[in-house]
């Protein structure tokens, strides 16, 4: 057990994922017989999906602090994390529509349910079905936008109560992180998880099941790319006007440890430290930023949100209307602010938009198994916009040193 336990949990992972394939492979369509172990591990995922974004979202709004106080700099950074959330989601729909990877797989020889068909809805019946009329119910019913709206109006109240609101705001800071906890209880599962339903896609849909799930992680990792190499060397060039190369030279160690780590919220304090003595922005700057985006800005999560329900449509032939996207838009965006900033945290998220539009969930046994190579990723992303928002806040406040960037550069 002390063994086990001693290998970093995303090497047992991939063993697990290399020994999936060659058990299934050799076993043919026998290891379904299996499948059972992963279904036990997306039962999990499931239960995770509400209590999470509950608690996270609610303590996440709730840790701003006072609204009123924030003044340049909270608006400032909320209205880049929004807006590169929406841009980065979108990337994902749009490399998913184009480059379909989904497409072609044949999975009549999985047993499943009946593909239900999307629900026709007018933009009215959209926005009335975002209103929490019963929370009890939308908690029940797994129905995720109204849920998200209900935590955010929960967190603005705690904010708006200010001194009375603290016992409760202590609550939900202490239930997310107990339920950052359950996760990371849940995570340990993963490589059992992994192992049966990789041995289960390769088994039944042999090496095609393979190159679809390789041509996921390629989208990916060059949707990851382009945040990074399009959309933050824009912020930084155009609205920082700090150097490039020195930027990413300034937080090269904050993107190694979240490679390496695939966790935000164990990268933060290296975030801060980069942030802070190579890019020189003020320390209260820092602290707020790189805090708030630890928690609320994950576009590499949103971005493959987006990419992974169009894999799930596109392999199971679900037609998804525009409403769809754009309701898949408004979850992945939302849906990676509840994200815990932990490993398989893109996995529970990924449960809540896939029910909305009506994709199978069989979609995360798919995935499940090359999920932590693309979490790497992921989270390296989502840590380079911690750090890009905050030197542009910091720019635009006058809380930067740009004379200490030169200068930590030169050490």
């Amino acid at each position: 057990m002390k063994f086990w336990f001693g290998i970093p949990l995303w090497q047992r992972v991939v063993a697990a994922l290399v020994l999936g394939v060659i058990v299934g492979l050799l076993w043919g369509p026998g290891a379904e017989s299996i499948k059972f172990i992963g279904d036990i591990f997306i039962a999990f995922i499931k239960m995770l999906v509400v209590p999470l974004i509950f608690f996270s979202l609610v303590a996440g709004v709730a840790a701003i602090g006072d609204l009123r106080k924030l003044g340049a700099v909270g608006w400032r950074a909320l209205l880049i994390f929004v807006v590169t959330g929406q841009v980065a989601v979108w990337l994902g729909l749009a490399l998913g529509t184009i480059f379909e990877p989904g497409v072609g797989l044949d999975t009549s020889a999985i047993q499943m349910g009946a593909v239900p068909e999307p629900a026709p809805t007018s933009w009215r019946e959209m926005l009335l079905g975002m209103v929490p009329q019963s929370p009890v119910q939308v908690m029940a019913d797994v129905n995720v936008l109204p849920l998200i709206i209900f935590s955010m109006l929960i967190g603005i109240g705690i904010l708006m109560a200010q001194g009375e609101g603290e016992p409760a705001q202590r609550i939900f800071d202490s239930g997310s992180i107990v339920m950052q906890k359950v996760t990371i209880i849940v995570m340990e599962l993963t490589p059992f998880g992994v192992f049966a339903l990789m041995a289960w896609v390769a088994g039944t849909l042999g090496v095609p099941a393979l190159l679809a799930l390789g041509k996921l992680v390629a989208m990916n990792y060059l949707g990851c790319f382009l945040i990074i190499g399009v959309m933050y060397v824009a912020i930084v060039k155009l609205l920082a006007k700090l150097p490039i190369m020195d930027f990413f030279r300034g937080i090269v160690d904050a993107i190694a440890v979240a490679y390496s780590t695939a966790s935000s919220n164990a990268t933060l304090p290296v975030t801060m430290r980069c942030v802070e003595r190579n890019l020189g922005v003020s320390r209260s700057v820092t602290s707020f930023t790189t805090s708030l985006g630890a928690t609320i800005n994950m576009d590499g999560t949103a971005m493959y949100l987006g990419l992974a329900t169009l894999f799930g449509a596109q392999i199971f032939g679900v037609d998804l209307s525009a409403g769809d996207y754009v309701t898949i838009a408004v979850l992945a965006t939302l849906g990676s602010v509840g994200a815990a900033g932990i490993p398989g945290a893109g996995l529970i998220m990924m449960a809540a938009v896939f029910t909305a539009v009506d994709v199978p969930l069989e979609t995360i046994a798919f995935v499940a198994g090359v999920d932590r190579i693309m979490d790497m990723m992921r989270t390296a992303t989502n840590v380079s916009g911690d750090a890009a928002v905050a030197v542009t806040v910091g720019v635009m406040t006058g809380e930067i040193d740009k004379a200490e960037m030169i200068s930590a550069d030169d050490v």
